[in-house]
């Protein structure tokens, strides 16, 4: 297990977009941010002993999960259900798989129905929008600086 075959995995999930932020982390979106998508899992890459990876776990699964070894509260993000794991080998891979496909789940329940609704358009039209919005946003920048 490592992090390009979870990334491979994450980004074969429905409007999955990745980015690098905060240093060398790559974070998973459901939909793009542009557009009001939101995270759902961050790897980091650092190899700096700190959790190999974060994901949204949701209220129901939160405290099942942190009695597992290797799973600890998410720096940052455990007041929103999200949980952090240590080692790749905490979970056998169809495990993994549950596990992201779950916090892809939840984060696409808690969107707004705007967004999801922009998420259904075809990928055409969803690029179109995105293009408009990040120029929007720009502009924006721009007249504040």
């Amino acid at each position: 297990m490592d992090v390009e075959r979870v990334r491979g995995f994450l980004l074969g999930l429905p409007n999955v977009v990745e980015t690098m932020q905060w240093g060398a982390n790559l974070v998973f979106w459901v939909g793009d941010k542009a557009i009001g998508g939101k995270m759902f899992a961050l790897a980091n890459l650092d190899g700096d002993g700190r959790a190999m990876i974060s994901y949204a776990a949701g209220p129901e699964r939160y405290s099942e999960l942190l009695e597992i070894e290797g799973v600890i509260p998410a720096p940052y993000m455990a007041r929103i259900f999200w949980v952090a794991v240590e080692r790749w080998d905490v979970f056998r891979w169809a495990e993994w798989e549950r596990e992201l496909t779950t916090a892809h789940a939840i984060t696409f329940a808690k969107m707004p129905p705007k967004t999801r609704a922009v998420l259904g358009l075809p990928a055409k039209e969803q690029k179109r929008l995105i293009r408009e919005r990040r120029a929007l946003l720009a502009e924006r920048a721009a007249a504040k600086g």
